[in-house]
């Protein structure tokens, strides 16, 4: 699954950085509410990993044959 933290997390230090370079109060509250805001977007989606992404792929491709190949049986049974 995805790292949905380090991302919250990175999103949230980048835009502390683009609001000054040294640690603030307000830089810090920025930094939380990002947090906040990025981890309730994230929240909503369903993301999957790469990985699991391109295995259900495969899974779905398999299958897609398997049912080609099904059909053009049935085809041959109904044709004789």
């Amino acid at each position: 699954m995805i790292d949905k933290a380090a991302i919250i997390n990175n999103i949230a230090g980048k835009a502390g950085e683009i609001l000054g370079g040294e640690k603030s109060k307000t830089r810090e509250d920025i930094e939380h509410n990002m947090r906040a805001l990025v981890g309730s977007a994230l929240s909503k989606f369903d993301l999957v990993s790469r990985d699991e992404f391109d295995t259900q792929v495969a899974v779905l491709r398999h299958t897609r044959e398997r049912l080609e190949a099904l059909e053009k049986k049935v085809a041959e049974l109904e044709g004789k």
